[in-house]
């Protein structure tokens, strides 16, 4: 489905990140991968190579505009101008109500969602219009269209990210380029895991029946995968959605639907 795709991945870690660059790789995509440790990275090249893939790992803040143009110069030095972008990089603030939330916790959070995908687009559209093509999608949440308490700094930073992702779809349409979001609920993963352990000896239950209750109000009755809910973002990258931009894909087994 990416054949002969660059695609760079934001935001590696042991989640989402991971599954979207091996997947991109089984896909016939030469992958990039940046975050802030290479713990991760490291790894996940580890696995493309022995499966006969290509990866680079570099470590970059995506904050910091230098490090991102040193990402994007190596990867272009390496495979070639950057065909596919996934945003993943993220930094939440803490639980909180969104008025009690410390100010410079929302900052960081908007920092590394909003400016920082906005970093790492600036430095590859270049290299897009070169090509006469590219995808950029974007990695939103849920709670921008199902508000969850405590989570209110975290989706004011990706509801910026989703403005920006259709006005990007606008401007750089005219050169091939397309841009997307994809908004995931609950991410079957690591994270998730965490939270049900934590959750069940709290509560004094069984993980399972913690899972079940999350579970219970999506109609395709579980937690979405997280390496299932990465295909949706390949689909958007490939030529397969080439007619489309400016669009948000809900990616959350059916907890919401928007009308």
């Amino acid at each position: 489905m990416l054949d002969g795709e660059v695609v760079l991945v934001t935001g590696v870690g042991p989640g989402l990140g991971a599954r979207l660059a091996t997947r991109a790789a089984a896909e016939g995509a030469k992958v990039v991968m940046a975050a802030r440790s290479t713990e991760v990275m490291d790894r996940e090249k580890e696995r493309i190579t022995e499966a006969g893939g290509e990866a680079l790992g570099v470590a970059c803040d995506v904050r910091k505009p230098e490090e991102v143009n040193r990402l994007v110069d190596a990867a272009t030095e390496r495979f070639g101008p950057i065909t596919g972008l996934v945003n993943s990089a993220y930094g939440h603030p803490g639980f909180a109500d969104l008025l009690d939330a410390p100010e410079k916790a929302l900052r960081r959070s908007m920092d590394i969602i909003l400016f920082g995908a906005l970093n790492v687009t600036r430095a590859v559209v270049p290299g897009m219009k070169a090509a006469g093509r590219g995808s950029i999608v974007n990695i939103g949440t849920m709670t921008t269209r199902k508000p969850m308490r405590g989570d209110g700094g975290y989706a004011a930073a990706k509801a910026a990210m989703g403005a920006a992702t259709r006005s990007l779809a606008l401007e750089l349409g005219e050169h091939g380029i397309r841009a997307n979001q994809a908004l995931m609920g609950w991410l079957d993963g690591p994270g998730v895991r965490f939270y049900l352990r934590m959750t069940a000896e709290q509560r004094g239950v069984t993980e399972q029946e913690v899972y079940r209750e999350i579970a219970g109000d999506k109609p395709l009755g579980r937690i979405p995968p997280d390496e299932a809910c990465a295909g949706a973002v390949l689909f958007l990258l490939s030529r397969y959605a080439s007619e489309i931009t400016g669009a948000t894909l809900d990616v959350n087994g059916g907890e919401y639907m928007p009308s």
